[in-house]
């Protein structure tokens, strides 16, 4: 009885043991940022069973005693296969260096795969903002295809996407999927404002955005995601500086406690006694992001943004000084200022079958002054000048709500929102009296001075209640396997009352506008596919320019009667991948014609005037193509070939002007080829060193409306070095290697009398920097 007791519990021992159970468990994150990364698949290898990871990154599952190994694969990623060494791991994905089945949030307001967008997307990565190290947004935002950032320096720019190079509002700028300003303020150096230390990623569309994000968003949209809180206790800092008195103080820490998440990265820029004489700034801004889980499906997100920044504007200069690269300003009171803060909080939920919903409260605050260069108008042969300083303010209080449904039906996705912007604004400007120092020609000036202030001489003062309101639907569906339709409308009414102080006005406007989209997509297999689309943009003029005084007006005239621009958006696309996804190429070919566009047309004192521009045509094709035949080598290429034109322009009716009608001509500042192409070398002899070369080409453009007389554009070669060790990061920034003299912007007035002012760049320019980096493996 005895030997039958000890024979069963030793059979039973041996069927538990057989069948022992551990439990797995740890965190998933980006190699880079050290994001936590969710939907990642964890599995035991050559079965299907393991678990995916949540929105904090963590998985658990059981698995047999036997288990040595888990495999982890996520979209983007490099799949790896690692030993079960503890029974709570923690595992970094490294991103691929480009994938076509990227996964992207801007098309949509949600992740979705880019090749299910049917638009033109671009992505910066993580890898891409690490290895660039930019000490301004422009030297990343300049790698996209169809992208030119153009520098104006001390971060100061204007953007071309899809438009020549311009001030214009034909942009959205947005970070975390929130315009950084309101409708009908906008500010195209709004992007000084953003903490590059901050950000996660860049997500640019080109083209207008019209059923998810409507007017301002005609170029294109520019998204900057900042970064959340990461998966493991994460810390670094840093320093950056170069020969020509720039430095800068990084740093960012986040870390997961449980539920709670918490992210803060700030820098301190500061410019003194640079290459260009009157160009000192000071930078300060600071991104806090705070996540909590409030349950398995639903989460609550919490950002904070603060920005002072401050600087003197050199503006440009004359061809004789640019020529002699006399670098030196023509004024020493001209400067750019701006407070900014931004906040906003975000409960998510997801339902089943993978229904999302959001709702955004935020909030923003804006105060700009300035006293502008570009502001300075004095006629040719005159001693005296006259300038301005101005004003533009602004609160906003708003709410965002967005939700998606998926059906069974066609494999089809709803996605319904609306949004409300509640923002005061206040302008005001006024003239300044100048003398002018003139050269010993008489046809330039060496040096303004201020001779007085006129607070009682105004050039602007109003107030002005802004509301804008938004009801949007996208509907999404596959009628065929692999063929997927987008359809989508929108529709906008920006409305607001103001009170003009300068003719005792007071009253109300308001724009509304239906804008459909619709697209497909066809999944060829094999990384490859196509997609077309179709989509209008919409924007209603900035307020700054209705209740501006026109040049030369008495008693004062104002532009109350300014339309809306409309573009028509005609566009097809490809993508592909071949070799074993060694190749990646992106080709978009568009067409966009424009109604009533909205240009600064320069005046023979410097001054500009508004005029809408009849009819206009934009067309051009996209390309871009990475490679990676080895792990040591990479390349990349994208750039854009492109036509700005007036088609139907009536630019004056006066009789002694030399053209009145510009039908067929070039609009000004419109380069045919952007392009910029760069090769890295990742040595495998010589690990955690990284070097690049970077070509930068802009082709000419005309100065002018009147296509008179152009300038030659340039190139730039730009390389960089990095080298890593444990957490210790050196790396050097080679800026303009060859020293070219150039600018960034060239332009004249259409008067023959009139003369080219340049926007001067840097010199030859090499940045320095270290990064220390802390993280718990």
């Amino acid at each position: 009885m005895q030997r039958k007791l000890y024979v069963t519990i030793f059979m039973l021992c041996a069927f538990a043991s057989a069948y022992a159970q551990q439990l797995v468990k740890g965190k998933i994150y980006d190699a880079i940022t050290h994001e936590p990364l969710s939907g990642a698949n964890v599995f035991i290898p050559n079965t299907t069973k393991g678990a995916q990871t949540n929105a904090q990154g963590t998985f658990k599952f059981s698995v047999d005693d036997n288990t040595t190994k888990i495999t982890v694969s996520l979209l983007g990623y490099q799949t790896v296969t690692i030993a079960i060494e503890n029974k709570e791991l923690s595992i970094a994905l490294n991103p691929f260096a480009a994938n076509m089945q990227e996964v992207v949030v801007t098309a949509s307001r949600e992740s979705q795969l880019r090749s299910q967008a049917p638009i033109a997307i671009s992505k910066i990565s993580a890898k891409l903002l690490e290895e660039t190290k930019p000490t301004a947004v422009y030297e990343v935002m300049n790698k996209v295809s169809g992208v030119l950032m153009v520098n104006l320096n001390n971060e100061q720019h204007s953007m071309s996407i899809r438009q020549p190079m311009t001030t214009s509002g034909y942009y959205l700028y947005m970070e975390d999927g929130i315009g950084i300003r309101p409708m009908g303020v906008f500010n195209h150096n709004s992007l000084l404002e953003v903490n590059q230390y901050a950000i996660s990623s860049i997500e640019v569309v080109k083209g207008p955005v019209s059923s998810i994000y409507g007017p301002e968003a005609v170029g294109g949209a520019v998204n900057f995601i900042t970064q959340r809180p990461t998966a493991v206790p994460t810390a670094r800092v840093g320093i950056q500086f170069d020969q020509w008195g720039y430095k800068r103080l990084q740093f960012g820490a986040g870390t997961q406690i449980g539920k709670f998440g918490v992210y803060v990265g700030g820098l301190s820029s500061q410019q003194k006694g640079s290459w260009m004489t009157y160009s000192n700034y000071d930078k300060t801004s600071i991104n806090t992001r705070l996540e909590y889980q409030l349950s398995a499906k639903t989460q609550l997100t919490g950002t904070f943004m603060y920005g002072d920044y401050y600087s003197q504007t050199s503006g440009s200069v004359d061809s004789t000084a640019f020529f002699n690269r006399s670098y030196t300003s023509n004024n020493e009171f001209t400067y750019r200022k701006s407070k900014a803060s931004r906040s906003r909080i975000t409960l998510e939920h997801d339902w089943s079958k993978g229904s999302k919903s959001f709702i955004t409260l935020f909030n923003r605050f804006n105060e700009h002054g300035q006293n502008p260069s570009y502001g300075i108008k004095w006629k040719p042969g005159q001693t005296t000048a006259a300038g301005e300083i101005n004003s533009n303010n602004f609160t906003s209080y708003g709410i965002i709500g967005q939700h998606s449904q998926r059906f069974g039906f066609l494999n089809s996705k709803l996605i319904a929102g609306g949004l409300f912007d509640y923002s005061p604004n206040d302008y005001s400007a006024y003239q300044v009296d100048l003398s002018a120092q003139l050269r010993p020609d008489g046809k330039s000036v060496e040096k303004y001075t201020i001779i007085k202030e006129r607070p009682d001489i105004k050039l602007s003062d109003y107030t002005a209640k802004i509301r804008n309101a938004a009801a949007y639907m996208q509907y999404d569906f596959e009628p065929l396997k692999n063929l997927r339709f987008s359809t989508g409308l929108r529709y906008d009414l920006m409305s607001f009352t103001y009170d003009n102080y300068l003719d005792a006005s007071a009253g109300s406007k308001e724009y509304e506008r239906i804008t459909p989209k619709v697209g497909l997509t066809y999944d060829l297999g094999h990384d490859k596919g196509l997609y077309a689309n179709y989509s209008q943009g919409f924007a209603p003029p900035a307020l700054t320019a209705i209740f501006r005084k026109k040049p030369n007006s008495n008693p004062a005239e104002f532009y109350y009667n300014l339309k809306p621009a409309l573009f028509q958006n005609y566009e097809v696309g490809a993508w592909a991948a071949f070799l074993q996804n060694k190749v990646y190429v992106d080709v978009a070919i568009y067409r966009m014609d424009g109604q009533n566009e909205l240009l600064n047309i320069r005046q023979p004192d410097n001054s500009y005037d508004y005029q809408s521009a009849g009819k206009t045509l934009h067309k051009g094709i996209e390309f871009s193509t990475t490679i990676k035949p080895v792990k040591e080598l990479s390349f990349r290429l994208g750039g854009t070939c492109a036509i700005h034109r007036f088609e139907d322009f009536q630019v004056s009716n006066k009789e002694g002007d030399q053209l009145k009608n510009l039908n067929g001509y070039d609009m000004p500042s419109s380069p045919r080829w952007v392009w910029n192409t760069e090769l890295n070398y990742y040595p495998q002899w010589f690990k955690n060193f990284h070097t690049s070369m970077e070509w930068q080409h802009v082709s000419g453009w005309y100065q002018n409306q009147i296509n008179m007389v152009s300038y030659s554009g340039y190139d730039l070669l730009n390389a960089r070095v990095g080298y890593q060790w444990r957490g210790i990061e050196v790396y050097s920034n080679l800026m303009n290697l060859t020293d070219a003299l150039y600018a960034s912007n060239a332009s004249r007035g259409n008067n023959i009398t009139d003369r080219t002012t340049y926007t001067a760049a840097a010199p030859r320019t090499l940045v320095l920097g270290i990064t220390y980096q802390l993280a718990k493996k």
